[in-house]
């Protein structure tokens, strides 16, 4: 029988699966009783095809846990199911090497190796209860590796990077394509044998930022409870959810540590340098001043290869968790030289890498900045900003939109489509009936572009569109509307738009016609804003950054009208009233990109202060005990900050629970090439958030 599986398994490899039973029957031949090996075959299929259910194929991993003694295990988590499999399990020996025999390996399901110290300890006189320390390892979706390494630098990298997944029991579940990719994430950190991955090791990671030494001493903190003594009972009581009990286990901990980093920060820092919590690990934070934590992140840059990022500005993510990011400008490291316009589109694997094939070319690529979406019909629209370099002699196109297959191909012609008077564009979202709606910055008008009424070819007609100017949506009221710069759609199709120069935000009715002209609330040179699903409009107020397009009013003139300060977030209700204060804290400064995940949490970009913020949202049942209202801030007053950010714009959060920011304008930029180089991950941070986005963000 277990040959038989394995038959299967690699028939299975090689095609696609059976249809449904009652199919299978219309196939057979008339008056033809199937085999009773056909039958087996047919019946260990449909139970391959059952969530958590394993094929009877097996084989062996071996390889080394901390102690002698631990209980490992082998699990399997497949996307949709409610639990986790054990495939096998075995006890480590001396010098803690371990041999586990398994059944079982599901294609597509996500094996992990948990560790365990059996029963409570009770050493040096301080009993921890329970079987506190417990380790795990991810072993990815695919074949079951022959050795694997369990320790605590591999428990830190399952805990972050599957942290919206791991739930009570240690219990792994969730759907796809968020698990399987977070699964991956992990493999950033660590490699199968325990060490280090290439990722975390090297620039522009490695010693260039404090991910390294943070992560080593998340690991050492778990190295406490290889005693069970003291020690170890202070850090799962610090480790504990906010208003709940300690953390019954070591990979418990770090996971609580991961979804709530501002959590007993200072406490955990602390006990991290105790003579009892050994440096196994190191480089990792020490007592100097600056090296203290605002809170426990885990950040990672990736710049990509090819190297094309020079001023990322915004993203989109497709249905299997890749990112599709808008760039600025033609790639330099030298500042002083001018960079002209990008002329292609990245995109990355949902673990930072570059995509096979990427980046693209064509189309009438050219300075994409805060424009990138993707419809229902898996295409991607990039707006033509041309963003271009003080001092660069091209003359870049600034009234057009392109559109990509996701293979890459070009659907828009090399000149891209001039439709709907586009002019300048920034902000670009598709609507639930599939249109593309685009803030004109140039002309301070909104674009509609109708994506499913023409087959997109470079060779055919170009999408029907249609402009609605600024006279049309400012007609009949004393608010202005001038250099629109994002947009967003709310649950009913309303669009929403800031004008960044007239302090205002417009919205339209799925059919584009003026709903509303908005102002007040601390509404101060807004940039980004995103409806969520509640009906709320959250809209970030840089204060400061004027949209760097024409208007009529020239930048400076904006520039010279608008008092100065630190950014903040208004908060627009349901029923189009702001509310009087605007939201200052959890580290806001010049914010600009504004997102909301799958607890409705709000997540802002910021263009200063190397930082990101926490806000709660309209659902305020899923926020902290003490942070149940709309606005209050999650994140410290320093924000989370790390310090391989530069000057932020765009934020995105995938269906893996990363928070994703661009790393857009260098902190002191020179005009020729002020851009920046990296996209920026924030490991299992945030409530994972379907993808792509159509609408307000949700879960998957």
């Amino acid at each position: 029988m277990l040959l038989a599986a394995n038959s299967i398994r690699r028939y299975l490899a090689l095609r696609s699966p059976f249809p449904a039973s009652h199919e299978m029957e219309k196939t057979l031949p008339a008056r033809r009783r199937p085999s009773p090996l056909l039958v087996l075959a047919v019946v260990l299929i449909a139970l391959a095809a059952l969530p958590g259910t394993a094929l009877a194929a097996g084989g062996t991993i071996t390889g080394t846990v901390p102690r002698t003694g631990m209980d490992v295990a082998l699990m399997a988590a497949t996307p949709g199911a409610k639990a986790p499999v054990r495939l096998g399990g075995a006890r480590s020996g001396r010098g803690g090497v371990f041999k586990l025999h398994y059944r079982g390996n599901r294609g597509g399901s996500v094996k992990y190796l948990l560790a365990t110290r059996p029963g409570g300890g009770a050493e040096a006189g301080f009993p921890v209860g329970g079987q506190s320390y417990r380790l795990g390892a991810v072993l990815g979706e695919g074949d079951v590796p022959s050795a694997a390494v369990v320790n605590e630098r591999t428990t830190v990298a399952m805990g972050f990077a599957m942290a919206q997944f791991i739930g009570a029991g240690d219990r792994v579940a969730g759907p796809t394509p968020g698990l399987g990719n977070a699964a991956a994430m992990s493999g950033d950190l660590v490699t199968i044998t325990g060490g280090l991955s290439q990722v975390l090791r090297q620039y522009p990671n490695g010693r260039s930022t404090s991910t390294l030494p943070t992560f080593n001493s998340l690991a050492n903190l778990l190295a406490a409870c290889r005693a069970q003594d003291a020690a170890c009972r202070r850090l799962l009581s610090l480790a504990r959810t906010p208003g709940g009990a300690p953390a019954p286990d070591t990979l418990a901990a770090v996971a609580n540590i991961a979804r709530d980093p501002w959590h007993k920060v200072r406490d955990l820092y602390r006990l991290s340098l105790a003579p009892a919590v050994a440096a196994r690990w190191r480089p990792a934070l020490g007592p100097r001043p600056g090296e203290a934590p605002d809170g426990w992140t885990l950040a990672l840059r990736f710049e990509g290869e090819p190297k094309t990022l020079d001023g990322p500005g915004n993203f989109a993510i497709d249905a299997e968790g890749n990112l599709w990011v808008g760039n600025n400008y033609a790639y330099s490291r030298r500042s002083r030289q001018p960079a002209c316009g990008s002329e292609v589109l990245s995109r990355f694997t949902p673990t930072g890498q570059t995509y096979p094939g990427s980046p693209y070319k064509g189309g009438g690529l050219s300075g994409v900045g805060f424009g990138v979406a993707i419809d229902r019909s898996d295409r991607v629209w990039a707006t033509n900003f041309g963003f271009e370099g003080k001092g660069c002699q091209t003359e870049a196109d600034h009234f057009t939109a392109s559109v990509f297959d996701l293979d890459g191909t070009p659907r828009s012609p090399e000149g891209g489509w001039p439709v709907g008077s586009i002019s300048w564009p920034q902000g670009t979202v598709v609507d639930q009936s599939e249109n593309v709606w685009v803030a004109n910055c140039g002309n301070d008008s909104v674009t509609r572009i109708a994506a499913n009424t023409t087959p997109l070819r470079p060779t055919g007609p170009p999408p029907s569109a249609v402009n609605f100017p600024g006279s049309q949506i400012t007609a009949g009221s004393s608010v202005g509307f001038e250099r629109p710069f994002a947009d967003a759609i709310d649950a009913e199709g309303h669009v929403f738009v800031t004008g960044n120069a007239s302090n205002s935000v417009a919205e339209l009715s799925p059919s584009g016609a003026p709903l509303d002209l908005i102002s007040g609330g601390g509404l101060h040179l807004p940039m980004g804003l995103v409806a969520d699903d509640n009906g709320y409009v959250w809209v970030s107020n840089s204060r400061w950054v004027v949209a760097p397009c024409p208007g009529v009013r020239t930048g400076k003139e904006v520039s010279e009208a608008e008092p100065k300060g630190g950014g903040n977030v208004t908060l627009i209700k349901p029923d189009g009233t702001p509310v009087a204060k605007p939201i200052t804290a959890g580290g806001l400064r010049n914010p600009w990109g504004i997102t909301v995940d799958g607890d409705d949490h709000v997540w802002v970009a910021n263009f200063g202060g190397q930082r990101l913020t926490e806000l709660c949202g309209s659902d305020t049942g899923t926020c902290p005990p003490g942070r149940q209202q709309i606005g209050a801030p999650i994140s410290p007053p320093s924000g989370y900050g790390f310090d391989g950010l530069v000057r932020n714009t765009g934020v995105i959060v995938d269906p893996s629970g990363n928070v994703w920011l661009a790393n857009n304008w260098k902190n002191l930029p020179i005009q020729t090439n002020p851009g920046g180089y990296q996209i920026v991950a924030y490991l299992g941070l945030a409530a994972p958030v379907k993808s792509p986005q159509i609408g307000p963000p949700q879960r998957p």
